[in-house]
């Protein structure tokens, strides 16, 4: 029932993937079609975007109240009917309407499932589960591709959502099944040491997620690696092209390289989480990700540069899924849910705030700069992890 319940969960996170790269390769066809301004994508993916953060700031209580199985039912259910919309869609009014329940659906499925297997299962299959996400991320802009050369984006849209709708049946007839895993999880479960943790000094004597000691230092990582990971996929092309006279194609045959190598390094962090705990798999990533930014800093020939962008990547892949993994052996299980929420909302701000911020520096003083923002944020991301992991040693030796 376990592997079940495992295969299950790796489909949802194949079709959560789906999604969010359709956007971006169907939108030059959608436009002309809707008669919309090109930019018009940005307010799109923002609104989805929006949505996500608040389904993952309101997932923890949601989930605590009526369980993984069933919220995760609805949300698919909720991106389904978006997807479908989306196909239908008579004019950018209603993909901007259809876009809301599309982020909301994503962002409850992200952090409720993220939560289950950081809780339920080992570290191995919190890295293979996000290989699983790139995969669907892949996949997208295929069936994507396929359906625009022979027919329309809508095609590639309604695909997707036929895809969701086999999961959304899956879901359903399995939703009997998910109370009783949680039950046997319950009963089978050592007494988790770490839900005696404290409140920070000063705050109510009742546990608050955010009052937790060492939370706000997890969302700062969080918001920091997932600015390192956005802002290389939306800019690196770009200076490529215009700062070391590289083509375009590529430049973005660079940047596929970079994704995949995040994907095939999360499959391949899985099999080293036997040898090496979250922990080290985070720190070792995270000093590859600073070396591969200060690489890119130094006035090298551009073999260096587009060297230093793989070493970043390389270094990203193991970082997220092993700090999803650790959420409940640093803050309680009691809590996990709630704070794993927390932690997606704020990664989601991270990969909406981050790149721009840098567009606005670009635009105004210069596209060399993006090695050392890439630096400082790794730095920062690097610098707010080991000041928790500090904490953590405190706290085990007391």
């Amino acid at each position: 029932m376990a592997t079940f319940f495992l295969l299950l969960i790796y489909l949802a996170f194949i079709s959560l993937g789906l999604p969010d790269s359709l956007l971006g390769s169907a939108w030059p066809e959608m436009h002309q079609e809707l008669n919309s301004p090109l930019g018009l994508a940005g307010l799109l993916s923002m609104t989805i975007t929006v949505g996500t953060i608040v389904s993952s700031l309101f997932s923890g209580p949601i989930i605590n109240r009526f369980g993984t199985g069933k919220v995760t039912l609805v949300s698919c259910m909720l991106t389904a009917g978006a997807l479908v919309g989306f196909s239908f869609a008579p004019s950018v009014a209603w993909l901007v309407v259809f876009a809301i329940p599309l982020g909301v659906g994503g962002g409850a499925v992200d952090a409720g499932l993220n939560n289950y297997v950081a809780a339920h299962y080992k570290a191995h299959h919190m890295s293979w589960l996000h290989c699983f996400w790139g995969l669907g991320a892949t996949l997208g802009p295929i069936i994507m591709a396929q359906s625009l050369m022979t027919g329309s984006w809508r095609e590639g849209y309604s695909s997707v959502a036929y895809i969701q709708l086999g999961l959304v049946v899956l879901l359903l007839l399995s939703l009997p099944l998910w109370r009783l895993m949680e039950l046997k999880y319950h009963r089978s479960s050592e007494p988790d040491l770490t839900d005696s943790i404290q409140p920070e000094e000063g705050s109510d004597k009742a546990i608050r997620p955010l009052k937790i000691k060492g939370v706000k230092l997890a969302l700062m990582t969080f918001l920091f690696y997932c600015g390192v990971e956005s802002t290389l996929g939306l800019w690196e092309s770009s200076y490529l092209v215009s700062t070391k006279g590289l083509p375009a194609d590529q430049a973005a045959k660079w940047l596929s390289l970079y994704f995949a190598g995040i994907t095939i390094g999360r499959f391949i962090t899985g099999f080293i989480t036997f040898k090496f705990s979250n922990r080290d798999l985070i720190r070792g990533g995270q000093w590859l990700a600073v070396a591969g930014a200060l690489l890119m800093i130094l006035p090298l020939q551009p073999l260096f540069s587009l060297a230093g962008f793989m070493i970043v990547g390389l270094g990203l892949a193991p970082i997220f899924p092993c700090m999803l993994h650790e959420t409940p052996v640093r803050f309680g299980k009691s809590q996990s849910q709630t704070i794993m929420g927390y932690q997606m909302a704020v990664a989601y701000t991270g990969s909406t705030l981050m790149p721009p911020l840098f567009g606005l520096l670009a635009s105004n003083i210069s596209m060399k700069l993006l090695p050392l923002y890439l630096f400082l944020m790794a730095a920062a991301m690097f610098l707010f992890s080991e000041k928790l992991n500090s904490y953590m040693r405190k706290r085990a030796a007391a």
